[in-house]
This record gives structure tokens, C-alpha cells and sequence, in this order.
């Protein structure tokens, strides 16, 4: 989908609506749409690597270790999901709305992100946050001290790197809702 193409079909939409104003939107909601995509990138590379770890290590009867694995890998499944849904449909109602009609549109999809980030995502994220938690005393019993701390340590800092990051990303799409409100 071309930026000059939408610039044109939202040019003729009227005045309230002016090539500057559709250009703003477009490069906002592409940057946005960006963001989105590298945190697909990153969930996807984690769920692979939580399933070739699951592979190799999983044992064959469940336990809480299975069980740990299975919350991590089905958490970050579910966001993934919802990430691919919400960004798929954006782009294709883009396709088939005027200016006005998708300015609308927008702000009922970020409302309905604000959801999914304020509500879906902490619940996704204190379920992997769970998992990893049932995987502890597992590592602790497989593994040396030295390196079980590593993995603590590890494990922690990238949760909270990952919350750092959830965090800036609910904060923009938020004051991306706030701009579109204010137009």
C-alpha cells in the first residue's frame, strides 16, 4: 500500500481532512504498525526457542516443569495472535474506508488496544511470569549453583526488560489514542 496512493484518495475526502493531517496519521500509524511487527519478531524467536528448549528437555509425563513450559509458550502464542489479528485487521479496513471514516476507525481500534494492553497483556505476562516461575526449582535441581543463578538472574532481568518495553509501547499507543481524539 503506497503513502501517495492514500495521500490522493484522502485529498478528495474535503477540507476537514488535509494531505499534511493524512500524512501524519499514515507515518504515525506506520511506525506504530512497525513497533507491532518487531514485537511479533521477538515473541515468535522466544516461542521457538521455548519449544526446541521443551523438545530437548521435556520430559514425557507432565509436570510442573511441562507445565511452566506450556504457560510460557501458550502466553506468548496468545499475543501473537492478538498481534497478528489487530494489525492485519487495521490494514485492511485502510483499504476500504474514507478519511473521516478511518480517523473513526482508529480511535475504536485503539480503544479496543487499550484493553488488550491494560487487561490481556499483564495477564499474559504474570502467566509466563508463572512459568518461568514453576521452571525454578527444576533448574535449581539439574543445573550448578553458578549457573542457576545465571539463569535467575537472566530470567528476571528479561522480564523486566520485556515489562520496560510493554510498558513504553502501552504509553505511546496511548498518547497515539490521545492525539487522535484531540483532531
Amino acid at each position: 500500500m503506497e503513502n501517495d496512493t492514500l495521500k490522493n484518495i484522502w485529498s478528495i475526502q474535503g477540507k476537514d481532512f488535509t494531505p499534511s493531517s493524512a500524512k501524519d496519521i499514515i507515518n504515525k500509524a506506520k511506525k506504530q504498525r512497525q513497533g507491532q511487527y518487531i514485537g511479533i519478531g521477538v515473541m515468535g524467536i522466544t516461542v521457538l526457542i521455548l519449544v526446541a528448549y521443551s523438545i530437548y528437555f521435556a520430559t514425557t509425563f507432565w509436570n510442573n516443569f511441562t507445565l511452566g513450559l506450556v504457560l510460557m509458550i501458550s502466553s506468548l502464542l496468545f499475543r501473537i495472535v492478538l498481534e497478528v489479528i489487530t494489525v492485519y485487521k487495521k490494514e485492511n479496513r485502510l483499504i476500504e474506508m474514507d478519511s473521516k471514516s478511518y480517523h473513526s476507525y482508529l480511535k475504536r481500534h485503539y480503544r479496543l488496544r487499550l484493553i488488550i494492553n491494560y487487561y490481556i497483556t499483564p495477564l499474559c505476562f504474570i502467566i509466563y511470569a508463572y512459568g518461568f516461575y514453576l521452571l525454578l526449582p527444576f533448574f535449581k535441581r539439574e543445573f550448578s549453583n553458578g549457573f542457576y543463578n545465571y539463569l535467575l538472574v537472566s530470567g528476571i532481568l528479561s522480564i523486566l526488560v520485556v515489562l520496560g518495553i510493554v510498558i513504553n509501547s502501552v504509553v505511546k499507543e496511548r498518547r497515539f489514542f490521545k492525539e487522535l481524539s484531540n483532531h
